[in-house]
């Protein structure tokens, strides 16, 4: 099939050949399957700056194998760079155009197979996306975890302790410490985040080798898996076997239960819903409300629990989980091992790899159970509820493991922002009262690109008078690390003139995780009817008129210009 490709293409252009002997090909080179290998590696964080030397193993692995590898970079970006400043507004942009040059770098050439490198919070996604896409034999490689940093924490301490310095609370010890060991290796985030997240996805959909998802980033097992990734991408292309025929609706429903499981982060919903698009699938909202009813939470992994992500490994990751979940999942699914799921689990318990996790898990003196517990010892399903009500029409997410239970049902008074900075000035200034709801508008896809509320949140749950007491609602997006009362993704956004952008302040806003509700119930803190609040909302979006909004330009003018709800996956149409 290679030198049927490949003499095509010279048969209509000699300079083809020319070009790839002038980058050291040999001209037996030219007649073995060809690879691409794909990576976002950079000095953009520590979740991708060490995929240069993956890379590499991987193309060793093509190379044993037969085949001749060609490495592309397209490097990616972090959120943790973006807080405070504009720079966020373009993070979940960057999703569609890691998925575009990925189209683009396997479209030019005939390639036979592709290996694609990446672990954080876009571009795992993006390289998902670009693997529906394009439909070639294709393995993810996921980037693994960060070391444990001291004391069991994570990088994410970075949230109270700038909400505690900017009320002068920490002392320059306190964080030039963090700074220096907040983030101990490369690797991604060690929390639950999405990072981590969408690395379990990619294992659970069956596009990575079985093991593979939050492997600890400095151990010489992600070394050797990337290396067999690379010969096994020679077996797929052998077989013919493309990601299509393993990104089956099945699969999806295999991973969003391992989602349930794990307590994953409510960005999953803006990228599996995404990717399925690629494929030309539609992935409802309440099938992960639905799946999170009937799947145990298992885990306990930060910021919903206790541990870190290599602990999640060391205790058996998502094998581990797959095993637990295996009589609720299809284990006839196809996985890049070119054997079903069911098959992988055996063969994995048959080679060790589970004792040999607990062996390190030993080493923390933590029991297993403690890190993933089994559906017997679990009294919690789920993680993830989707809200519907007069202020979320289409739908809102919230992860209600990271909730304190007192929260699950709240009314509270609307404080209302136009902006996450404006929020964030008024919490740290001390303007926000105990029991209120803050309204955060004209942050979604369309308004300001969709960022993250990080640094509003930590803001609020860090603050022990508002703590457990007040709930954040906006069409943005939070972080995974998120934890508090944190409704996002309201739907219809603001600047599309839905129920949030009618909002006022003192508008009473009714939470009911457990009852799926989110609700303008009163005006000027009295409740009202439905009958009402149906009536107030329509004179209001009558009058209604979008407020003059910053300029945009290039890629995040064509982001928000083109993006769909955020409860349909925030792709660019």
């Amino acid at each position: 099939m290679t030198e049927q490709k490949c003499s095509k293409v010279r048969d209509m252009w000699a300079q083809v050949d020319a070009l790839m002997l002038g980058m050291n090909w040999t001209e037996e080179d030219l007649k073995k399957p060809q690879i691409l290998v794909d990576d976002v590696h950079g000095d953009s964080h520590p979740g991708s700056f060490h995929l240069d030397v993956l890379n590499k193993e991987a193309c060793i692995g093509v190379y044993e194998a037969g085949g001749k590898p060609a490495q592309f970079h397209v490097t990616d970006i972090c959120d943790g760079w973006a807080q405070g400043h504009d720079g966020m507004n373009y993070i979940l942009a960057s999703r569609g155009i890691i998925a575009d040059m990925v189209e683009i770098h396997a479209s030019v050439i005939p390639w036979d197979g592709m290996i694609l490198l990446s672990g954080c919070d876009k571009s795992t996604p993006a390289h998902l996306m670009a693997a529906a896409r394009m439909d070639l034999p294709t393995i993810h490689i996921p980037s693994g975890a960060m070391r444990s940093g001291p004391g069991n924490s994570t990088s994410g301490l970075a949230g109270p302790l700038s909400a505690r310095a900017k009320k002068g609370q920490v002392e320059y010890a306190e964080m030039h410490n963090y700074k220096l060991s907040g983030c101990p290796s490369c690797g991604a985030c060690q929390f639950m985040g999405t990072a981590s997240t969408m690395q379990c996805m990619s294992e659970a959909l069956g596009l990575a080798l079985p093991g593979t998802a939050l492997m600890p980033a400095t151990m010489m097992d992600i070394r050797r898996m990337s290396r067999l990734a690379g010969k096994q991408i020679m077996a797929l292309v052998a077989k013919g076997l493309t990601a299509r025929q393993i990104l089956t609706q099945d699969a999806f429903l295999n991973a969003l239960k391992v989602h349930a499981a794990i307590g994953g982060s409510t960005n999953a919903l803006i990228h599996m819903p995404a990717i399925a698009h690629e494929l030309g699938m539609t992935l409802e909202p309440e099938l992960f409300d639905r799946i999170g009813r009937e799947i145990k939470y298992l885990t306990s992994i930060q910021p919903s629990g206790k541990y870190t992500a290599e602990l999640f490994w060391f205790a058996g990751g998502v094998p581990r989980i797959q095993w637990l979940l295996r009589d609720q999942l299809n284990l006839e699914v196809m996985t890049v091992t070119g054997r079903a799921l069911g098959e992988n689990l055996e063969m994995l318990e048959r080679d060790g790899f589970f004792e040999r996790g607990l062996g390190h898990l030993r080493s923390f003196n933590i029991p297993p159970e403690e890190v993933i517990r089994t559906p017997e010892k679990s009294d919690k399903y789920g993680s993830i509820a989707v809200l519907r009500g007069n202020l979320a029409p289409e739908g809102a997410v919230v992860k209600f493991s990271a909730v304190v239970p007192k929260m699950h049902q709240h009314v509270g008074s609307a404080a209302v922002f136009d902006s996450e900075e404006q929020a964030q000035a008024a919490i740290v200034a001390g303007k926000i009262a105990p029991g209120a709801v803050v309204v955060i508008r004209y942050e979604g896809p369309k308004g300001s690109g969709m960022p993250e509320m990080f640094m509003t949140t930590d803001a609020l749950v860090y603050d022990p008078a508002l703590n457990g007491t007040v709930a954040i609602v906006t069409d943005g997006r939070f972080s995974g690390a998120t934890s508090g009362p944190c409704i996002g993704h309201v739907s219809p956004e603001a600047v599309d003139g839905g129920p949030i952008a009618l909002v006022e302040d003192g508008d009473l806003i009714e939470i009911d995780i457990p009852g799926r509700n989110l609700r303008i119930v009163g005006v000027d803190g009295e409740p009202r009817s439905a009958e009402d609040m149906e009536a107030i909302l329509a004179a209001r979006k009558a009058a209604w008129r979008l407020p003059d909004r910053p300029t945009k330009k290039g890629v995040l003018k064509r982001y928000t210009q083109s993006a769909v709800s955020a409860m349909a996956g925030a792709y660019m149409r």
